[in-house]
């Protein structure tokens, strides 16, 4: 069975208003903590070509306020990881999926940066709720366009020299980005 090793990113990319409320348990990106097979609570989507999928992606909420005629915003900016949208297949997966699952959470992690870093850089009006809007449908689209990437370059995760390579790479990105909030 060891030939049968296949991965599968599905983002599940979740958007919260400042007044919204989580309604299912999630677990958000932090440096010092790596996913387990345990947090893969989901249910087996019955496909014999995916060994696991990850669901992750970036959330947001904010809230703005005037300030000398321009407008600013308090902003909260996360990468999570959604347990019960998230499953693996024990008879087929490893420690080498498990760390392509990782990466794909850490990825999400990435773009929750540039998200962060973006909305501190952006200078919005009395339409700041329309402009984040843009800002993070922008992201989402490079978040997914990476996440595909790294999926055809690994072949999800099959190819182990480029998951070795990509590793490297996230690590190294993580290191080098700031992960502060506003």
């Amino acid at each position: 069975m060891g030939t049968l090793k296949y991965g599968l990113c599905l983002l599940c990319l979740c958007v919260f208003g400042t007044v919204s409320s989580q309604e299912e348990e999630t677990i958000i990106w932090s440096a010092d903590r790596k996913l387990q097979w345990s947090d893969f609570k989901g249910t087996y989507f019955k496909t014999h070509w995916a060994a696991a999928t990850t669901a992750s992606g970036v959330s947001y909420s904010f809230s703005s306020f005037k300030k000398d005629g321009q407008t600013y915003l308090d902003f909260v900016v996360q990468s999570e990881f959604i347990p019960v949208k998230s499953w693996y297949r024990p008879e087929v997966c490893d420690s080498v999926i498990l760390s392509h699952e990782q990466l794909h959470f850490d990825i999400s992690e990435l773009y929750a940066r540039k998200m962060r870093e973006r909305l501190s850089e952006a200078k919005f009006t009395m339409n700041a709720k329309a402009e984040v809007k843009v800002i993070y449908k922008t992201i989402l689209k490079e978040l997914n366009d990476f996440q595909n990437k790294y999926d055809r370059e690994t072949n999800f995760s099959q190819d182990l020299e480029k998951q070795i390579l990509w590793n490297q790479q996230i690590e190294s990105a993580l290191k080098e980005e700031k992960p502060s909030q506003n």
